[in-house]
């Protein structure tokens, strides 16, 4: 939906017609528009359309333009050397002088300043200055003519000439910058390009248009990086550009384009925005700011700067047949003046200024620049439209008049039937501010004073003397700043805070009000009873200045109030007395004054209702705001806050009709809130229906209960307690005929501290019950010292009053006990009548583990169970004994068998046992420590057959006392089967079957698998076996070997080693197992390799002691067997045992020893995995001790590989370091000894011989290679040693190194035959 833009004026001048037009806006205000035709002539017209003056030039006008203030318009003409100027202030022409001799060409005023640049057709300059009157010309600044230029807002001069070039000048004329451009520059412009960050205040860049196809943008700050911009050829030339926002510029192309681009460095290039809007050509744009709109013509368009997407208007003018050529707006964006190239020119009103005023329902506002429309919609009158004489900065309506007025002047209309007729205007003593009319006077506001006036003397009979008034009175020192009138008051605020009301009828003044601050505004509703203020803090309050509203003097201020509230609205609705509304530029604050309610007077902001864009509030009636817009229309605003659905509070001002309603159907929420606001703004009889609708009938009672009474705080406190303010409520019960109420709520609502205090002022004799009342609170909540002193206070010793002293005391009694004073408490309790008192007493006691007079307490209650439970635990078995006749709990009794159980009284504990019914201890006391078999298997017999079965498990070590019985000789047999393992029993295997078969019904698979394995039946047995839980893992799988080695079973072997290899069930067992298998089976060549895989594994994990036992342990088997030894095992053997020989002779300080078999270790490094750092460290310091420096050295240089160097402890780091980087080769020589076999001399740790190619057996005490001469072996494990060695180190070691068996030297003895140890078949190749 388009914008119609109102046709103010047509200017059409013979002399005009066929040629396009210059024309100017007066600069700020607009009040003039300058136009130059082609006949010498510029003209001067008002923003009516009227001529005000012309200047008879001697040529045609060349450039004219307005200085920054609008004063002085200056005009050059061609043929003359002279700048004409015209002072708007005074109508009068003036010539100055130029003193150029050649044709002046342009002509700009400066933006901030009253410096007028004149530039010549050959490039010279001249800077005037208005006030100075001082006049500096500039010779050469251009080659060739000045045809464009502009001034920036920092009084630089950037001017554009025919030489292609670009100065930019001081106000003095001296060149700052200058640049060369490609084409004919136009239209230069100052601003400022869009970047992140502002670089300098200021405009910076200059624009120019090149040869009407490039944009030039220069940056003062960046000369030598210039930007040009080209558009697209369809385009055509640029025919105007615009700046505005942050740094856009929008151009306007010859062929109708124009298109939006911005100067950000990221965005240079980029069109943000274009439209074809016009088909045929483009001959101007125009922006104004203070609109934010802009406008392209040849046929004029109007968009918003904010959505250029969409059209804002369009501008039609049917009798321009050939096209428009410029527009203009003026500075406050108001008037839009459009020539067409047939020499007329037309001017639009676009923006009117929104005056308005409103009396009553009637409203005067503002529907052109001279014309004023009065209407009054909600009495049906028909609107008048009155033609004013100037246009107006202010409008009044009153009741029968209009006034509109500008400065210091005022014209009054009169309306009536007729018609409107003007009835006079007058003149003030300063510039109007604001004025207002009622049915007689008019009050004009204007420099700090209100000078009250009759509006038409002659028709009105009014005493001479009230004629006329100014405020303030001379000796009155403040100054006005707000003022209103009602029908009967005058109103005015003061700088000084003082609100004066001012009472026609008397014609003096009847109240005020002195505030703390200036009040900046008055707005009093249509009857003059209250007032809404606005002070300079921006607060706003409500007043009521008149005593018969029973709120006299009162001051209520208004909440939520917002600092931008421009005015105030009262509703006009006979119904709606105390609404009114605050309205700001787009949303509107609706409030409501309510005398009554049961916080008292108050104001409540109701809500908020949005403004659309530019309008401003007149009128308030029923909930519909009027509005004037800035088109000169006025638009309805209906508030949404007059709709109970949206507020309750609004219906409770009187804002619908209760019958319209109660008969609305509502959700539940929206009736309780209604209901609530009843409530709140004591309308009883409405709430009761509004209660009633929602079903709600205990609030429905409780209203009808109260809603006769007629003491207003009574029924407002009552009210007040429906809605959970309580301290209101009690403040009002307390002003009320019946305070007692007040201390009524307090007490049911349990607010104790509240009721004691309210108890002391108006009943003390209800201060001992409400004590009361209070300790049993404190107790539940556990403050026992406070609930312990209302107890104590709680006690009236009245005989009246037993029960409540008897309750009191029983407090006390539990308080005392809490709080730590036993005696005290468990005295009170004994005294006290209550068994339930002792209960609790002794409860509490039991909590603080104070058992004996727990127990005590119990005891004199009755409560014998209890008793006895506690002095079990005290242990006071004879008082236990003493209650048992009177217990009833089979727990107890069972404590206290158990109990005379360990005191070893079985008897007693026999009984105790019976008495709790657990027929398993009795017998098993009976059997076990009395020797009764014959009063167990009677009361077997007696009790429940279950219990037999359970003789089985109970009766099984004393089945002797047992053999007797005939109830039990069925299963005599079986315990003796179960016992056949006994010395001097025997049992069959059909016996051994039975008691298998048992422990399968039981689910006892290990137990069952036994007995299977002792029948023979070793199937079932493993089956039994390998069923087995985790627990008895280790136990199980032995079992299973020991039956599958006796059932020499091809298909039992397998299914084992499925299991064992986790063939079965995924999980594969311990690999000792499996060797454990093949040693059971005789199967020894697999266990050797069994054995070795499980060695390997321990020397991986680094325990060698482990593979050292593993591989000696099967080494030996192997041996006994006959078997021939893997050599893989010897081997292994043999390296894990120098291992081993290590720490023994270092720990015997034979370090050569010790080196030489770490040499071996060492050599062998890889089998060590996870101590590879450990030992070759040790390696190397052993033989740096034994002298052995070269081997050192060897293995130093091993440690500092990559992998192993930052492993190596750091207090050997750095003497290997420089044992690395300083080597030392010496090395002792190894003694050498002859080979057992053939003699050769070899060295003594060499154990393979060169000259036989054998593998020589080696000494288990050395680790050297064994000779003839010195051979013994080890009486326990059979391996030899070397016995000069053997003895010696048996003399500080008891155990062989071998097989680490204790051994004495003396068993040793010296072997002289050694040719059996020599055999060539002992080890596997």
């Amino acid at each position: 939906m388009f914008v119609s833009f109102q046709r103010v004026f047509t200017l059409s001048e013979k002399s005009w017609s066929g040629s396009c037009l210059q024309y100017k806006w007066q600069k700020t205000v607009g009040n003039y528009l300058a136009v130059a035709g082609p006949d010498n002539f510029v003209k001067i017209f008002d923003r009516h359309g009227q001529k005000v003056n012309e200047l008879n030039l001697p040529g045609n006008c060349v450039s004219l333009d307005w200085d920054k203030d609008g004063d002085i318009l200056a005009v050059l003409a061609e043929k003359s050397s002279s700048v004409y100027l015209w002072d708007a202030n005074v109508n009068k022409t003036s010539q100055l002088d130029s003193g150029m001799k050649d044709q002046m060409s342009f002509l700009l005023w400066s933006k901030t300043g009253p410096l007028l640049a004149v530039g010549t057709s050959k490039g010279n300059l001249l800077i005037y200055n208005q006030q100075t009157s001082r006049k500096i010309p500039v010779l050469g600044k251009h080659t060739k003519k000045i045809t464009c230029g502009c001034w920036s807002s920092q009084n630089l001069l950037a001017l554009g000439s025919e030489d292609r070039s670009i100065t930019i000048s001081n106000h003095e004329g001296d060149t700052i910058r200058q640049t060369s451009v490609r084409a004919d520059p136009a239209d230069v412009q100052f601003s400022v390009m869009k970047t992140d960050e502002r670089s300098s205040p200021g405009e910076s860049t200059v624009s120019v248009a090149l040869g009407k196809k490039t944009l030039f943008l220069f940056n003062l700050n960046d000369p030598d990086n210039p930007i040009e911009l080209a558009f697209q050829q369809r385009y055509g030339n640029i025919i105007s550009y615009r700046w505005y926002g942050d740094g856009y510029i929008m151009i306007g192309f010859s062929h109708g384009y124009f298109v939006v681009i911005s100067t950000h460095i990221r965005e240079i290039g980029q069109e943000l925005f274009q439209a074809h809007n016009h088909k045929d050509s483009l001959t101007s744009i125009a922006i104004s700011q203070s609109l934010n709109k802009a406008a392209s013509t040849c046929w004029p368009v109007i968009h918003d700067l904010t959505d250029l997407k969409e059209m804002y208007a369009i501008v039609t003018l049917d009798e321009e047949t050939k096209g428009l050529d410029q527009m203009c707006w003026t500075d406050d964006g108001q008037l839009l003046a459009v020539s067409s190239q047939q020499g007329s020119l037309h001017v639009f009103l676009t923006k009117l200024p929104i005056l308005g005023d409103s009396s009553g329902t009637r409203i005067a506002y503002l529907t052109s620049l001279l014309e004023v429309t009065v209407d009054n919609q909600v009495e049906g009158e028909s609107p008048v439209a009155i033609a004013v004489e100037v246009e107006p900065s202010f409008i009044a309506v009153g009741p029968y008049h209009v006034a509109v007025g500008m400065n210091n002047r005022a014209w009054f209309y009169a309306l009536g039937d007729g018609g409107v007729e003007r009835v006079k205007d007058t003149e003030y003593l300063g510039t109007v501010a604001s004025m207002c009319l009622n049915c007689d006077y008019a009050a004009a506001l204007f420099e700090g004073k209100v000078q009250l006036h009759v509006i038409d003397g002659d028709e009105q009979v009014v005493q001479e003397d009230r004629q006329t008034k100014l405020f303030p009175e001379p000796d009155q020192k403040y100054r006005i700043l707000s003022h209103a009138l009602t029908s009967e008051f005058l109103y005015y605020g003061t700088d000084t805070g003082l609100i004066q009301c001012f009472y026609f009828e008397d014609w003096q003044s009847v109240n005020e009000y002195r505030h703390t601050v200036g009040v900046r505004k008055v707005f009093p509703d249509p009857n003059g009873t209250r007032l809404v203020f606005i002070d300079e803090k921006s607060d706003s309050f409500l007043y009521s200045p008149l005593y018969f509203l029973q709120v006299n003097d009162s001051i209520f201020e208004i909440p939520d109030f917002s600092p931008a509230i421009k005015g105030v609205l009262w509703e006009n609705w006979f119904s709606n007395k105390g609404v009114f509304v605050a309205y700001e530029e787009d949303k509107v604050y609706t409030y409501a004054f309510h005398k009554d309610t049961i916080q008292g007077s108050k104001v409540i902001l109701v809500g908020a209702t949005k403004l659309p864009f530019s309008h401003k509030p007149l009128l308030l009636h029923n909930g519909e705001l009027t509005c004037q817009t800035q088109s000169g229309k006025i638009n309805s605003v209906v508030l949404n806050t007059h709709s109970f659905l949206n507020n309750p509070h609004m219906y409770c001002a009187g804002l619908t009709k209760s019958s319209q309603i109660i008969q609305t159907s509502m959700l539940l929420e929206a009736w309780g809130e209604l209901g609530r606001a009843c409530l709140h703004h004591m309308e009883v009889e409405l709430a009761i229906r509004v209660y009633r609708m929602m079903g709600n009938v205990g609030m429905v009672m409780s209203l009808e209960d109260i809603k006769g009474i007629e003491d207003q705080n009574l029924l407002a406190g009552h009210l007040a307690m429906f809605c959970n303010d309580y301290n209101r409520a009690q403040d009002l019960y307390l002003t009320s005929s019946y305070p007692m109420a007040a201390l009524e709520m307090r007490r049911d609502l349990q607010h104790w501290d509240s009721a004691l205090q309210l108890a002391k002022r108006l009943d003390p004799d209800e201060i001992p019950f409400i004590s009361k009342e209070y300790a049993i609170q404190l107790e539940f909540v556990g403050d026992y010292t406070n609930a312990l002193a209302h107890y104590e206070k709680g006690i009236t010793g009245n005989n009246k009053f037993q029960d409540h002293d008897e309750s009191c005391l029983a407090g006390v009694a539990r308080m005392s006990i809490r709080m730590g004073d036993i005696r005290r408490g468990a005295n009170q309790a004994i005294k006290h009548p209550s068994r339930a008192l002792k209960k609790d007493c002794g409860a509490i006691l039991e909590s603080m583990k104070q058992y004996s007079e727990a127990a005590q307490l119990y005891e004199k209650g009755q409560y014998y169970d209890k008793a006895a439970s506690v002095y079990i635990r005290c242990k006071n078995w004879a008082k236990v004994g003493e209650l048992l006749p009177h217990v009833t709990s089979p727990k107890i009794h069972l404590q206290y068998a158990k109990a005379k159980e360990v005191d070893g009284k079985y008897k007693e504990a026999a009984m105790a046992y019976e008495s709790a019914r657990d027929w398993d201890n009795v017998i098993r006391i009976l059997l076990e420590h009395l020797n009764s078999p014959e009063e167990a298997v009677r009361i077997v017999r007696e009790t429940h057959a279950a219990y037999r079965n359970d003789l089985l498990h109970l009766t099984t070590p004393y089945l002797p006392n047992l053999l007797v019985s005939d109830e039990l000789s069925s299963i005599c047999q079986f315990f003796c089967c179960a016992l056949c393992m006994r010395p001097g029993s025997e049992a069959t295997i059909e016996d051994y079957q039975s008691i298998a078969l048992y422990f399968e019904g039981e689910k006892n698979h290990l137990q069952a698998g036994k007995f299977f394995q002792k029948c023979g039946q070793y199937s079932r047995a493993l089956k039994h076996f390998l069923k087995c839980p985790s627990s008895d893992d280790s136990v199980s799988i032995e079992m299973a070997i020991e039956t599958v080695g006796e059932a020499k079973d091809e298909a039992l072997t397998n299914q084992l080693i499925d299991y064992l290899m986790g063939e079965s069930d995924g999980m594969p067992k311990d690999a000792k197992y499996l060797f454990r298998l093949y040693m059971a089976l005789k199967q020894f060549r697999e266990a050797a390799r069994t054995a070795i895989i499980i060695a390997r594994e321990e020397q991986s994990a680094g325990n060698y002691r482990n593979a050292h036992d593993v591989l000696f342990s099967m080494y030996a088997e192997l041996q006994t067997q006959h078997i021939k030894i893997p050599a893989e095992m010897a081997t292994n053997l043999m390296i894990l045992h120098s291992y081993i020989l290590v720490k023994i002779h270092v720990k015997r300080g034979d370090h050569l020893k010790g080196a030489r078999m770490l040499i071996r270790v060492s050599n062998n490094i890889s089998r060590f995995p996870s101590h590879i750092v450990p030992i070759l460290t040790s390696a190397v310091i052993e033989c740096h001790r034994a002298g052995l420096r070269n081997s050192a050295f060897s293995f130093a240089s091993m440690l500092m590989r990559p992998e192993y160097r930052n492993k190596i402890d750091l207090k050997y780091k750095k003497k290997i370091e420089a044992m690395v980087r300083r080597p030392d080769t010496s090395e002792v020589e190894e003694e050498s000894s002859p080979c057992p076999y053939c003699g050769f001399s070899l060295p003594d740790c060499e154990l393979l011989c060169p000259g036989c190619k054998n593998n020589l057996p080696y000494c288990i005490a050395t680790g050297r290679h064994m000779v003839k001469e010195d051979w013994c072996v080890c009486p326990l494990c059979d391996f030899p040693a070397l016995y000069s060695e053997f003895t010696q180190l048996l003399e500080t070691e008891s155990v062989c190194p071998m097989c680490s068996e204790p051994l004495n030297v003396s068993e040793v003895k010296k072997t002289s035959d050694c040719s059996r140890y020599l055999q060539q078949d002992q080890l596997e190749r």
